[in-house]
């Protein structure tokens, strides 16, 4: 059975990130196909697919291959234009991005990983500690876990706080006061979410529906949402990585994306070999390839499946990216 509207999303269910995207095709009622991966360290699928990249979740469309949750959300808007999640308004687009990054680039979310309670079984596994700091580039001993935890709650308590003294505090259900929740609310809600499911992160003396009811009234008005909008929507099919592989190299590239910016200030050609890699997680992990297309957004690269030697292009937005020309010798310049 071939994946629904040609999408394959590659992720692991406990993923935060994921979850972004998850919800959202559940809230528009897409249909799509999944390939579940490990939550380390080596994923044989990506290495198939020939995508070093090591973040969840990935999301292919066609032979056309998005990384990072912000260029997948922006694409989903794009190629499935009606009923689209996202703001109208020029003021609602700029509340909608700005929520994006205060969670994602502004430390919402850096803080709400602090709070991971250092008693879960996962911190026990070496190779699940050895995998996080490969990632993320500090320690995850439990000690250093323990440490850190005063500091981010109280970080935490003031984003809690934020919300429910601002953009919560006239009890609108929804960020943008729309009808059921819109791209705005996805923006802003999945750390909360993730945090209030995470048992043992918040102590509920600091940090619990007495303190933030209008926080966790907005979070328990989502999952009820989504869990009503999944009960209706088809379930995702599951391929094996095998599967998901061969779907991807026979189908055709859907996005249209072939322009290099000439004044871009990196000053790229169409055509050179470039590598490209985030610089504030899974720093390590460099994609090459050809330049297919830059511009101030996003930027597309053409590489090849490992297995079977077909070309697909890989997508990353330009934000915490870093692009970099190599020379016929392989070399950095």
């Amino acid at each position: 059975m071939a994946p629904h509207n040609d999408i394959i999303l590659f992720h692991y269910s406990f993923s935060p990130f994921a979850q972004r995207i998850t919800w959202y095709l559940a809230l528009r009622g897409i249909d799509y196909a999944q390939c579940l991966q490990p939550p380390v360290l080596p994923r044989e699928d990506f290495n198939a697919l020939g995508v070093k990249y090591r973040r969840i979740p990935v999301m292919s469309i066609g032979r056309d291959v998005y990384c990072d949750t912000r260029l997948i959300l922006k694409k989903l808007e794009e190629q499935y234009p009606k009923d689209a999640l996202g703001a109208s308004k020029p003021n609602e687009k700029a509340i909608e991005k700005l929520l994006e990054k205060w969670c994602i680039d502004g430390g919402v979310f850096a803080r709400a990983a602090q709070l991971i309670p250092p008693e879960i079984p996962l911190l026990n596994d070496p190779k699940f500690v050895k995998d996080r700091e490969e990632y993320t580039g500090r320690s995850w001993a439990k000690s250093n876990i323990t440490k850190m935890r005063p500091e981010a709650l109280a970080h935490m308590r003031e984003m809690f706080d934020f919300l429910e003294t601002g953009l919560l505090a006239d009890g609108r259900d929804w960020i943008l006061k729309t009808q059921s929740p819109s791209l705005a609310d996805i923006e802003a809600i999945w750390p909360f979410h993730w945090l209030s499911d995470l048992k043992g992160a918040l102590p509920p003396s600091i940090i619990s529906a007495k303190q933030h009811p209008k926080v966790f009234s907005w979070i328990s008005r989502f999952k009820e949402a989504v869990s009503k909008a999944k009960s209706s929507a088809a379930k995702p099919t599951t391929l094996k990585g095998p599967e998901a592989l061969k779907y991807i190299v026979q189908a055709d590239f859907v996005d249209k994306n072939n322009h290099v910016d000439e004044n871009d200030p990196l000053g790229l050609k169409k055509d050179q070999d470039v590598e490209i890699w985030p610089i504030d997680t899974g720093f390590k992990h460099q994609d090459r390839g050809r330049l297919v297309a830059l511009t101030a957004n996003e930027v597309v690269i053409a590489s090849q499946t490992k297995v079977g030697g077909k070309e697909i292009r890989i997508h990353c937005p330009r934000i915490n990216f870093r692009i970099q020309a190599v020379s016929a010798a392989g070399a950095k310049l």
